[in-house]
C-alpha cells in the first residue's frame, strides 16, 4: 500500500494598506509562510506583478523546489551507488509563459547541475543518475511540463 505524507503550511497575506483590494494598486502582494518548527518565509509576487523584488515569489519557490528535490535524489542515488559527491551547484532556469488574459504557466524547467565527484572513472555513471533522480523527484513527477537537465560533472583533479 502506498504511503501518504501530509504537508501543511500557514499562509498569511500582509498587504492590506488600509483599503484592502479596492483596486489593483491599492494593496501589497506581501505574504508570510509559516510552517511549524521552521523559520517564517517572507514572500511577494514578482516585481512585474507589483510585488517586492527583494522577497521570494511563488515562481522562485517552485523552481527552487524542483531544483532542490532533484539534488536530494541525485545525492541519494550517488551515495547508494558508491559515487562520492564533493560539490553540487545548480543554476536552474524556468520558463513561464503568460497568456493575454494575465494567466500563465510554466512550460519548461532546465536544471543545470554542476557536480564534482571524487573519481574520474565515475563521471559517466554520475551523469546517468540525473535521469533517475528526475524520475524519482516528487516535485518533478507532479508537474505537467518537462523538467530537463544539462549536467556537467567533473572529478577532483580533472
Amino acid at each position: 500500500m502506498a504511503k501518504q505524507h501530509i504537508y501543511e503550511t500557514n499562509l498569511v497575506w500582509m498587504g492590506n494598506k488600509g483599503s484592502g483590494t479596492m483596486d489593483y494598486r491599492s494593496y501589497d502582494r506581501d505574504f508570510t509562510v509559516e510552517i511549524d518548527g521552521k523559520e517564517p518565509l517572507s514572500g511577494s509576487s514578482d516585481s512585474i506583478f507589483l510585488g517586492d523584488k527583494t522577497k521570494y515569489n511563488p515562481e522562485d519557490l517552485m523552481l527552487t523546489s524542483v531544483s532542490s528535490c532533484h539534488m536530494l535524489w541525485f545525492l541519494h542515488l550517488c551515495s547508494k551507488n558508491g559515487i562520492v559527491v564533493i560539490e553540487y551547484k545548480d543554476r536552474a532556469k524556468g520558463t513561464m509563459t503568460e497568456s493575454p488574459d494575465g494567466s500563465g504557466k510554466f512550460t519548461e524547467i532546465l536544471l543545470r547541475p554542476e557536480v564534482v565527484i571524487s573519481k574520474p572513472e565515475d563521471i559517466s555513471w554520475a551523469n546517468s543518475l540525473h535521469a533517475e533522480a528526475n524520475r524519482m523527484c516528487f516535485i518533478a513527477s507532479s508537474l505537467n511540463f518537462p523538467v530537463k537537465h544539462k549536467a556537467a560533472c567533473t572529478a577532483i583533479g580533472v
